[in-house]
């Protein structure tokens, strides 16, 4: 009943001019809040939320599309400027938001569980690591004893070109994926997928020798940064100065590129990912998830569906790979480990398989866990132990506290919590598809029926 009563109160404020006023200020408020305390990560988190406020209330869609550019374009990079920290965050968010979008075309449209996922995004970052690099000239030197001063194979400008490529090798990468899996579901294709996945890490961490191509466990550095654009220069330059009273370092303008390059890739896989699952070969996907057989019946080319499924989601894995490559100048075997593919699965699973809206909240989601709270929680643990303070009802010193109670330490756990307790309670997702809905919505009235 109580449930009822707030669902209609929430239907009630959620018409006419109420939702617009309440989002308008959601944002201001937010964004005042984190300006004037930019180290709060309450502030930062209820800013987040203002980007849930344009989902969840009844609003134009030029007024959402109007305030979402705002926040995007002006309030992030203003953030930004007061904490350059947040807009790594956000960064990360848009990285991890597109590889589980290319995963849910895997597995939440076509029904493909995918457990090797995250060695496409291998295949970019490495892509621009050796021709972005001196790794090409250091081939015939040992890990560690090719000298310093070798040149640059590319200029920094052909990083733009590298983005394309990299689509272009992740999808084939991709394609390699899946014919020799055309005929494996469920179990057998996913250990197939998490051996394809190893595979590649493996490659990564041993083509050391007798030819250095991936310079081993201790990786490639530097790769280069593309150069920055003059207008974007000038213009940071005065919003930084005007805001912060002084000039603008080449780090910070960087962060700002490579968040805006970051928010354009985003919006156009949501657009592609939009498109696509509206359209026939969505629907083809949706056929082949719910029963090959059926979908081979009614003449749907199964070897090729599920070969585009593998070579879309493995191509946005490749062009945020090549970005990830850049901002950081270093990739490594340890970045594309196994756990980073359950970490994707996990924000797919937590969003809602099939789910657009819903695979990004999984991915913010997720990302803000790992980068802020559960960081930050370490943090105020390990300023505790190094106080004299003590809990008075039990008489404990902090300083006595173990550092195996390290939350960060507990990242896999926390991950198996949050599957586990996903499909107990809520198998569709924090925002579910619509079809993924009613298909469980149809199986528990069926279940009652039953009983």
């Amino acid at each position: 009943m109580t449930g009822l009563s707030l669902k209609s109160f929430f239907k009630f404020f959620n018409q006419g001019l109420v939702p617009y006023i309440l989002t308008v200020a959601h944002v201001v408020i937010a964004t005042l809040w984190v300006f004037f305390t930019p180290r709060s990560n309450v502030a930062f988190l209820f800013l987040v939320l203002s980007f849930a406020s344009l989902y969840v209330f009844n609003t134009n869609k030029y007024f959402k599309l109007v305030i979402a550019l705002v926040m995007a374009l002006i309030v992030v990079p203003i953030i930004g400027v007061r904490n350059i920290f947040y807009l790594e965050v956000i960064f990360q968010i848009s990285v991890f938001s597109a590889l589980a979008l290319g995963l849910n075309i895997v597995v939440g449209f076509a029904g493909l569980l995918d457990l090797g996922y995250v060695a496409f995004y291998a295949v970019g970052a490495y892509l621009w690591g050796f021709f972005g690099s001196q790794q090409y000239y250091a081939l015939h030197f040992s890990p560690g004893t090719a000298p310093s001063d070798l040149p640059f194979l590319l200029p920094g400008s052909m990083f733009y070109l590298f983005l394309f490529l990299a689509i272009i090798i992740a999808a084939l990468a991709g394609i390699t994926l899946g014919l020799p899996v055309l005929r494996l579901r469920g179990d057998y294709l996913a250990i197939v997928t998490l051996g394809f996945g190893e595979v590649i890490r493996v490659m990564a961490n041993n083509l050391d020798k007798p030819l250095n191509f991936t310079n081993g466990p201790q990786g490639i550095t530097p790769i280069q940064k593309p150069p920055l654009p003059s207008f974007m220069v000038d213009g940071f330059n005065n919003v930084f100065s005007s805001i912060s009273g002084k000039v603008a370092t080449s780090a910070e303008m960087y962060n700002v590129m490579f968040y805006l390059m970051a928010l354009l890739i985003i919006i156009v896989i949501i657009t592609i990912t939009n498109r696509l699952n509206d359209s026939k070969v969505g629907r083809a996907w949706a056929a082949i998830r719910d029963d090959e057989t059926a979908a081979i019946a009614m003449g749907i080319p199964l070897v090729t569906m599920k070969l585009t499924a593998f070579a879309i989601g493995a191509s946005f894995a490749g062009i945020m790979g090549t970005l990830m490559a850049a901002n950081r100048t270093f990739v490594s075997p340890e970045s594309f480990s196994f756990m980073q593919s359950i970490g994707v699965l996990t924000m797919v699973i937590l969003g809602g398989q099939g789910s657009i809206p819903g695979v990004i909240l999984g991915a913010t989601t997720v990302t803000i866990l790992n980068l802020q709270i559960l960081q930050g929680f370490s943090l105020y643990l390990s300023q505790l132990r190094q106080s004299d303070a003590i809990i008075p009802v039990i008489n404990f010193a902090w300083k006595n506290l173990s550092t195996q109670l390290d939350p960060a330490k507990y990242q896999k756990l926390l991950f198996g919590l949050i599957l586990i307790l996903m499909m107990i309670f809520r198998p569709e997702g924090l925002i579910p598809a619509v079809r993924k809905k009613r298909e469980l919505q149809g199986d528990n009235v069926e279940a009652v029926k039953g009983k």
